[in-house]
């Protein structure tokens, strides 16, 4: 046996679970069997999938603090809450724009994408005697796929960049602000996309298919993978998340045996530099990367979560936080929002049953009342630095780092940008680089231009008087169709009306779907307090 440690300051990191009142209770977790890790969350907020009446919905609340109790916020939550409802079918997945803390995107079984806005007086009333919830509205919507979008991203370095997962096998990129059609497509998946990860620079895009391929992509060339390469053997819940600024990428999954797994590739050929046996559990691995070179494992239905440190192409356990209440689903904090104060080095979210339970992993200090430097390394900052325009005209720039000691701004060093061999990224063909063609002009809802997401690109022409709508018959008994230049004003004065119409009626139907959950919740209290009645009689 050998007498030597290995040195590491991460040696003992624990978790520290929030006590109760310092979580969040009372949560409705989508039932839906989709695997996604049902929970995101930014600097400020998260959002849960929410199991609820009416279509889709998904809740976004403060984020919940390991250390203090939310001002505003009961830890038991009313059984009527806010809740972003405009999906008419369940929502799947959500994310975090990592360049705005109030801006969140989220995806469903209807094949739309959502963009939504969170002002900060969404939660100023709660608690008081006159608050009433009202329902979150998206500022823009998105016809993604005929079929179910199953997870969307948001890019790490281009502003308003989204890359969103089908059910066609296809992942799409968006410029939010021309949202019209993809500006690129990757295509090739034989099966359902499972999860999706960005490098640091956006420049590279990996992705695992129910097909049991790793593949990695050109987001900006679109078409087929330029490296495809078999994974893990089994068919269930395969995972793959980004190792920060180097070029290997680890995944998640399980063998032919049912064993679980955790690989790391290197992304140049897609070489498998190592996969290690875990357990033979069967929950998913939910893999989650630190830039402190901490990978943390999280198992769905699993009580514990594992961490190790990365080092020379090596996992080496450093401990693991033990509890027994399963987990459902998981996210972590952004760096650039931890308690430094306290040696808080990652931040995890943690759905149980029904509440939500803040984790704290703490490097423990004696010296906690000053800035701990080389356990800190600087946090990607939520300056972007490109713009979706200049990200798609095939420009490239750092990620942005922040000090976590003074928010200092600064650069990735060029040198820790990964950068490929030639042949790994051949020239995108014809057929790839050619553009999307151009749908005709759909109506867009009055909620869905906002000033927060403006592309800085330039306008895009006034479409011909060909290709205008098909103009609407109001009646049957109509003989005599105007012309078209005749009746182009008369089109777009009855889409509006048309959308007016159908707004009042979307807000009629949430108010009545409202009133009847209030009417179950206030049926089931008063069925509690009978019930309690007889018991003390």
């Amino acid at each position: 046996m050998s007498r030597f440690v290995r040195a590491s300051k991460y040696r003992h990191v624990f978790g520290q679970p929030a006590k109760k009142e310092h979580g969040l209770d009372n949560i409705k977790v989508s039932s839906s069997a989709w695997d996604t890790n049902l929970i995101a969350a930014s600097g400020k907020y998260i959002s849960v999938n929410w199991n609820a009446s009416g279509g889709g919905a998904f809740a976004i609340l403060p984020a919940p603090s390991p250390f203090q109790a939310l001002s505003n916020i009961p830890f038991k939550l009313p059984d009527i809450i806010p809740l972003a409802r405009s999906h008419t079918a369940p929502v799947l997945d959500t994310d975090w724009s990592p360049h705005n803390d109030e801006t969140v995107a989220s995806a469903g079984e209807d094949g739309k994408v959502m963009i939504w806005k969170v002002e900060a007086s969404a939660f100023e009333e709660w608690g008081s005697d006159h608050w009433e919830p009202h329902d979150f509205d998206p500022v823009l919507r998105i016809d993604a796929s005929p079929r179910k979008v199953g997870q969307v991203l948001w890019h790490p370095t281009a502003q308003h960049v989204l890359a969103s997962a089908s059910g066609d096998h296809t992942v799409k990129l968006w410029d939010l602000g021309s949202p019209e059609s993809p500006k690129s497509m990757l295509s090739g998946h034989g099966d359902a996309i499972q999860s999706l990860t960005f490098n640091p620079t956006g420049q590279l895009l990996a992705t695992t298919c129910r097909d049991r391929k790793l593949r990695l992509f050109d987001p900006r060339a679109g078409g087929e993978a330029v490296r495809t390469v078999e994974a893990h053997g089994g068919i269930k819940g395969a995972r793959v998340v980004w190792m920060g600024d180097r070029d290997r990428i680890a995944t998640t999954g399980f063998s032919r045996m049912s064993d679980r797994q955790v690989g790391i590739w290197e992304t140049g050929g897609l070489t498998n530099i190592k996969t290690t046996m875990l357990d033979q559990s069967a929950g998913v691995m939910m893999p989650f990367w630190s830039d402190n070179n901490i990978l943390f494992l999280a198992g769905k239905g699993d009580g514990n979560i594992r961490y190790y440190e990365y080092e020379s192409d090596n996992l080496y356990a450093l401990a693991e936080h033990k509890s027994s209440d399963p987990q459902r689903g998981m996210c972590f904090l952004p760096r650039r929002a931890l308690n430094t104060s306290e040696c808080e080095i990652a931040r995890a979210y943690k759905i149980t049953g029904s509440g939500i339970e803040p984790i704290a992993f703490i490097v423990p200090r004696k010296a906690a009342d000053s800035f701990q430097s080389d356990i800190f390394p600087p946090a990607p900052s939520a300056e972007p630095s490109l713009t979706a325009g200049e990200f798609f005209s095939g420009k490239t720039a750092p990620l942005k780092l922040v000090s976590l000691e003074n928010g200092t701004i600064s650069s990735v060093p060029a040198s820790a940008t990964p950068v490929l061999p030639p042949p790994v990224f051949p020239a995108p063909t014809k057929t790839q680089s050619a553009p999307l063609p151009e749908p005709a002009p759909a109506p867009v809802p009055a909620h869905a231009s906002s000033p927060v997401l403006k592309s800085p690109e330039p306008t895009k022409p006034t479409p011909s008087p060909a290709r205008d709508p098909t103009p609407i018959v109001s009646s049957p008994a109509e003989t005599k169709l105007p012309s078209r230049s005749q009746s182009t004003n008369d089109d777009l004065s009855a889409i509006r009306e048309e959308n007016t119409r159908l707004n009042s009626e979307l807000r009629d139907a949430r108010t009545q779907i409202r009133n009847l959950e209030l009417q179950v919740e206030s049926m089931k209290a008063n069925a509690r307090k009978a019930a309690e009645a007889l018991l003390n009689q």
